[in-house]
């Protein structure tokens, strides 16, 4: 999705940013950083760069009042690819935004690099691009030197690692009137009350409804209505839901164009069990105004993504698991008498 084998690191400014909830200021810079060796550029754009590599959701600034025009970092971005004089200006305005925003106690304070990039790919597009990356976690790390003959050690604290970024957001110029083409790194540590300030308060993103999304969120939306809304119509063993979402999951992994009819009678079968699917879909769609395609193309990242989540683990107290990834016809339940406990007959020719 996001490549950067030619790009090169054009500016950076560098801020701080504290926690105004703790009574924390911000720092700004005088100037852009001065970079007086190739070493630090090429540090720097892996530390700031290399995570995107497998990001994949696109993402377009927004507002919520509809006028593109009162996003912040619309408006700065827009400052910038116009007139790039005004980075270092823009940079310090986007630190104020983001100290205003960073109001909830468990956001950690950290330093904010503000980047214009050129030629950094996005969907095979070079493009000058804005990065905005804040390093909030710090560790330590030894250093060993040669020293009288032998090896010295010493330590430096508080330093940062540059396989791990925090935060970042990258701002393509590219779709203007869309709100740019946006792809954000967050990996946040600090509870989710806090969670929602660096996409939802200082960015303002809405995900770009594009074949990725659509697979993901028809991925999402079955497991959910499988796992929680089947049980209210219908009669279900929890092997027979596995089934459900390996049966999609195959579905999915097989197919290159998704068909709602298609797959309502391959993977459903059921007419009263299809008409609840898509009422279910239907709620989401309102509720979350993001509305689901009937025919789409697979995107095989989102399947991969969420692969993960799908479960195909029968577990049974704490003494068995069963996993299931074929024929559930090869799976019995039971109950036995006796003993006052269900059970499990499972068939099989070869023990491996």
């Amino acid at each position: 999705m996001v490549t950067f084998f030619e790009a090169s690191l054009d500016t950076i400014s560098v801020h701080h940013i504290g926690n105004q909830a703790q009574n924390e200021f911000y720092a700004l810079s005088a100037k852009p950083l001065e970079l007086k060796d190739e070493v630090i550029p090429n540090l720097l754009m892996q530390y700031f760069l290399k995570p995107f590599e497998k990001a994949n959701e696109v993402y377009h600034l927004m507002h919520t009042s509809g006028d593109l025009n009162l996003n912040e970092l619309h408006h700065f971005a827009t400052q910038v690819f116009e007139d790039k004089s005004k980075f270092h200006e823009a940079s310090e305005q986007i630190a104020k935004h983001l100290y205003k925003v960073s109001n909830h106690p468990n956001i950690k304070p950290g330093e904010l690099y503000v980047v214009y990039f050129n030629k950094v790919q996005i969907e095979g597009n070079p493009l000058d691009t804005i990065g905005i990356f804040k390093s909030e976690n710090k560790e330590t790390y030894l250093k060993v030197y040669p020293e009288d003959g032998g090896f010295g050690v010493d330590y430096e604290d508080n330093a940062i690692n540059i396989n791990k970024l925090d935060k970042g957001v990258l701002i393509f110029n590219i779709e203007k009137e869309n709100g740019y083409k946006v792809v954000v790194i967050d990996k946040n540590n600090s509870g989710q009350d806090a969670a929602v300030y660096w996409k939802d308060e200082f960015l303002q993103l809405k995900i770009r409804n594009d074949s990725f999304n659509q697979t993901s969120n028809t991925l999402g939306v079955y497991k959910n209505f499988v796992t929680q809304k089947l049980d209210d119509e219908f009669e279900m063993s929890k092997a027979d839901k596995i089934d459900l979402l390996n049966r999609s999951m195959k579905y999915f992994k097989e197919k290159e164009t998704f068909d709602m009819d298609e797959f309502s009678n391959e993977v459903i079968g059921n007419e009263k069990a299809i008409e609840s699917f898509k009422t279910f879909k239907s709620q989401y769609e309102q509720e979350f105004d993001s509305p689901i395609a009937n025919t789409f193309e697979i995107s095989g990242n989102a399947v991969k993504k969420q692969a993960r989540d799908y479960k195909s683990v029968l577990k049974l107290d704490k003494n068995f698991h069963i996993y299931i990834h074929g024929d559930k016809e090869l799976i019995e339940k039971g109950f036995d008498d006796d003993k006052r406990m269900n059970y499990y007959k499972v068939f099989f020719k070869e023990e491996a």
